[in-house]
């Protein structure tokens, strides 16, 4: 027989004392959904899926105005000119690229010269994030027996050789890598240098953010650590945003670009797979374009 809670338990009381009392045998399925309703009425913020299923949030895309995300290009600088012929934008419509210029494949040089010289030819249309490769090769350039190492590990090697620069092992001797870094930072010319190293980590539009890597869900976009939007956090890919929010990025490679739970993934993994992606974005739109 069911008993009744006291009207002073409440609700959430009463539902555990019926459950309790008739001594329900729930099948998993029924169990989520009473620990679903009991979360919701003690009022958490998240309820976790069960292990079976992915939650998929769509996203409520407004921004000021239309405008494309392009993603790593990792020295693909044949796929950038493929792409670009192909979403062709208006000379209104501003393109954001995500950062990862340079390294692993064979033309990060070119790369950066062209699109050096498309953001000062169109600064107001043009806007070139900071991705953690153009971090790791400026970190080489500022302290090459220090901070180099890790760099030449993750593809530097492509982009030294891009500006020929060879003969170089991943763990060079100290007066080698000193002599690498004098040689890389006299083929840069130094206005590229200096617009390299002052590469923005973010931008927006109305409610849309871009970054490189990621965003913390539960900071604020203004408050997030330079870290974080240029390597990653750990809940960005699992954690949809609450505050309306909704993040473009590269960095983690995916076989298909990705719009729903806060996040417009857009890396498909150019230097690898010959495919580089776009998102054209507008209010309530998000379509693909790769190569």
């Amino acid at each position: 027989m069911t008993r009744k809670a006291p009207c002073c338990a409440g609700l959430t009381a009463c539902v555990c004392v019926v459950f309790a009392a008739d001594n329900h045998d729930l099948a998993p399925g029924e169990k989520y959904l009473l620990r679903q309703f009991l979360n919701a009425l003690a009022g958490r913020r998240r309820a976790t899926p069960p292990p079976d299923q992915e939650q998929t949030l769509a996203n409520v895309l407004q921004p000021d105005a239309p405008f494309f995300a392009v993603g790593d290009i990792h020295g693909r600088v044949d796929l950038l000119m493929d792409l670009l012929s192909r979403i062709d934008p208006n000379e209104d419509q501003q393109i954001v690229f995500l950062g990862d210029y340079v390294d692993r494949g064979a033309d990060s040089a070119k790369t950066l010269r062209f699109l050096y010289e498309v953001a000062q030819r169109r600064p107001d249309q043009v806007v070139c994030l900071m991705g953690n490769h153009e971090k790791m090769m400026c970190e080489f350039i500022d302290d090459p027996l220090d901070r180099g190492a890790r760099w030449l590990r993750n593809g530097g090697l492509a982009t030294l050789a891009s500006f020929g620069i060879t003969g170089l092992a991943e763990k060079p001797t100290p007066d080698r890598a000193m002599e690498a870094c004098d040689q890389l930072e006299a083929a840069i010319p130094k206005e590229v240098l200096d617009w390299l190293v002052d590469l923005p980590l973010s931008w927006h539009s109305g409610n849309v953010w871009c970054a490189h890597a990621a965003m913390d869900p539960d900071a604020p976009p203004q408050t997030q650590r330079s870290k974080t939007m240029l390597w990653g956090h750990p809940a960005f890919l699992k954690s949809p945003r609450e505050d309306g929010i909704c993040v473009v990025h590269g960095h983690t490679i995916v076989d298909q670009p990705f719009n729903a739970n806060s996040r417009i993934a857009v890396d498909t993994g150019a230097h690898r797979t010959g495919r580089l992606t776009a998102a054209y974005i507008a209010p309530q739109t998000c379509e693909f374009i790769s190569t």
